[in-house]
């Protein structure tokens, strides 16, 4: 009886589960990309597609959350916008504090946080525009910024000590003028009402589309790592995961996109019930994540003595232990407590610092 007003929460009419669903898969990924091996023979094929694309799901699902929370189909306006955008910033500025304390454990992984705090910075700007803006932006973006990048990417500054510094800093690894098309199209999709029927399988013939062309025109055109470091045209004409190419944006992007459809669709369906621990995982995706590294730091400490050797600690199968703790933790914090401790505290923070109602004073239309 007690996780009756969690599960509520849960399954709140304004909570789109599909959304939680596509974040819970996304943290699955992560960990897989983390924790397993891509290289080893016996690793499972589906390792493969979570490189990369796990974390563009994820930055896709950041824009649409910044969407949803600036006004939905219709973006708020006047005093709510400002406390809203207000609030994004607080969130942005606490996300990158916290990506700072897990880079100092020195755990092997290039940390996403700061990287996601400028992206909530930068789509801020953009929240009062309608979905056809925000997708024709993030198209403009795709197009034109992985150009840039390329050049930007060349830059000797990077191969310093200090670039390297820097490149931890601002999240280089998920570069910021490239991901903010992700950011765009997340705030897009969250712009239309995603709770229509017809409307998530556009999406999904959408992302699906856009996703074939990147990688067919990556599988035809031969495009190369040699490629990428010999030209800055094949720097950007590639599908390779975290390479920032025009063909990994299209490809990647539109996987994610389909994905999210996909999820949105799923959870119309009495599966919804079936997937409840990567919903509620995807419900708590900054105490999810946290978790994983700080258990990652952890037991390597006292399996390994330091935090720093990536191969040692998977040899040490961390993978299941690790992703099963995290869904059955969020699952019981989900069913009898609600709302993730972190997320609770993220809430908090924006709310003391920009005090204020971020909701319409008056039904729209």
């Amino acid at each position: 009886m007690a996780a009756a007003p969690a599960v509520r929460t849960l399954n709140a009419p304004g909570r789109l589960a599909g959304i939680d669903l596509a974040r819970g898969l996304a943290i699955v990924g992560m960990l897989a990309a983390h924790l397993l091996d891509g290289q080893a023979p016996d690793t499972p094929t589906w390792v493969g597609l979570a490189d990369g694309r796990s974390s563009i799901v994820f930055a896709t699902l950041a824009g649409v959350s910044i969407g949803l929370v600036t006004g939905g189909s219709v973006p708020l306006a006047g005093s709510a916008m400002r406390t809203a955008r207000g609030r994004l910033a607080v969130r942005a500025g606490v996300l990158y504090v916290i990506g700072l304390l897990l880079i100092a454990t020195g755990v092997p992984v290039y940390v996403i946080l700061p990287a996601y705090a400028l992206l909530f910075l930068l789509g801020i700007p953009f929240t009062g525009l309608g979905a056809r803006a925000l997708l024709s932006a993030a198209a403009v973006v795709a197009l034109v910024m992985p150009f840039v990048q390329a050049w930007l990417d060349r830059a000797p500054f990077w191969d310093t000590a200090v670039g390297e510094q820097v490149a931890l800093l601002v999240g280089w690894h998920y570069p910021f003028p490239v991901w903010i098309a992700f950011i765009l199209a997340g705030m897009g999709l969250a712009r239309i009402d995603l709770r229509d029927l017809t409307t998530q399988l556009r999406v999904v013939v959408a992302g699906a589309s856009l996703s074939m062309l990147g990688y067919a025109l990556a599988l035809f055109s031969g495009a190369s790592e040699f490629d990428e470091a010999v030209s800055v045209w094949g720097a950007v004409w590639t599908a390779r995961p975290h390479s920032s190419g025009i063909l990994e944006v299209i490809g990647s992007g539109g996987f994610a996109i389909a994905a999210i459809g996909v999820c949105l669709l799923l959870c119309r369906t009495p599966l919804t019930w079936v997937v409840l621990p990567l919903r509620a995982a995807g419900a708590m995706p900054l105490t999810a994540y946290v978790a994983q590294l700080l258990v990652w730091a952890v037991w390597a400490w006292l399996a390994l003595g330091r935090t720093e050797g990536l191969a040692e600690f998977r040899a040490l199968h961390p993978f299941w232990p690790i992703t099963l703790g995290i869904l059955a933790g969020c699952t019981l914090w989900a069913l009898l407590l609600g709302r993730g401790p972190l997320e609770r505290l993220l809430a908090l923070l924006a709310r003391r610092a920009v005090p204020g109602t971020a909701e319409r004073s008056a039904p729209v239309g």
